[in-house]
């Protein structure tokens, strides 16, 4: 059986990182509490009298058992973690969900695209990308709504100083000089960038876009089993017994967040076939 009960955590403090969104510093009571989290994984945050909800590690737990998530304010949880001071008592549980896959990216040309707090899952990899310098070559293509609303700028600044980190933004501001509209708009400049198409793609932000992208590269002569997704999903109890990210004999909490883009494809065809047939009996 898995615990529900939660481990306690101090928010240790918070930086503002875009509209509505906060880089949070948390420190485990007890540093040992929680196993290492691989890339991509996710862990539930509990926030006494609101709930709880799923958020991406972008540090994960140090030795002193400090780690960090970014979170973007939209609903309960959120409000009330905001409304949170340094010191605040919370909860976590975690690691869950499966990481993205590390070893295919060994000396290939990797694409990263990532759309809005999408970049959030990307972090821990992409720091261990650099790090280790896996990558043959790796280059992050990030899509934002406005300048006002990217996130996770510092990352974004300390990438580009080893790796090429092309912005795109929606909406252009007075003073933006740079690309405007969506990553589907950047697709050729990036692969005129690359001198060819990348070995691997990674994908996060919101599905329209994911799906689109991932279409247009299968098009252009990527073979799907080289492209990967992180999927967002309504998880509350991350341990596949809630069954609100029941996706097709699968919980997205448990066989995802991350997935190939060839198997993600069969699981939302299966779905929409029985929803339909279920719609018509």
């Amino acid at each position: 059986m898995h615990s529900l009960t939660p481990t306690p955590i101090k928010l240790i403090s918070y930086d503002h990182d875009g509209e509505k969104a906060r880089h949070f510093t948390f420190g485990l009571l007890d540093p040992k509490a929680m196993a290492a989290p691989e890339p991509g994984q996710f862990f539930m945050l509990h926030v006494p009298g609101a709930g709880a909800a799923p958020f991406t590690f972008t540090r994960p737990p140090d030795s002193q058992g400090v780690f960090r998530a970014l979170v973007r304010q939209m609903g309960s949880v959120t409000s009330a973690l905001f409304d949170c001071e340094p010191g605040s008592i919370l909860g976590v549980r975690g690691p869950f969900g499966k990481g993205w896959e590390i070893s295919p990216l060994k000396d290939r040309r990797v694409l990263i695209i990532a759309g809005g707090c999408g970049l959030a899952p990307l972090v821990s990899l992409t720091d261990h990308l650099i790090m280790q310098q896996y990558c043959n070559e790796l280059v992050l293509l990030y899509g934002s709504r406005s300048a006002a609303a990217s996130v996770l700028n510092p990352e974004r600044e300390r990438w580009g100083k080893d790796i090429p980190v092309i912005d795109i933004l929606e909406n252009r501001g007075h003073k933006h000089i740079g690309l405007t509209g969506t990553p589907m708009d950047a697709i050729d400049m990036v692969i005129n960038r690359m001198k060819a198409i990348p070995d691997v793609l990674l994908l996060c932000g919101p599905e329209i876009m994911m799906q689109s992208v991932a279409r247009e590269f299968v098009r252009r002569g990527l073979d799907a089993k080289q492209i990967w997704l992180a999927i967002e999903r309504r998880m509350h109890c991350a341990v596949g017994t809630c069954g609100h990210c029941y996706m097709e004999h699968q919980y997205a909490c448990k066989d995802g967040p991350t997935y190939r883009w060839d198997a993600l494809q069969k699981l939302v065809a299966r779905q929409s076939a029985d929803r339909q047939a279920a719609y018509h009996c």
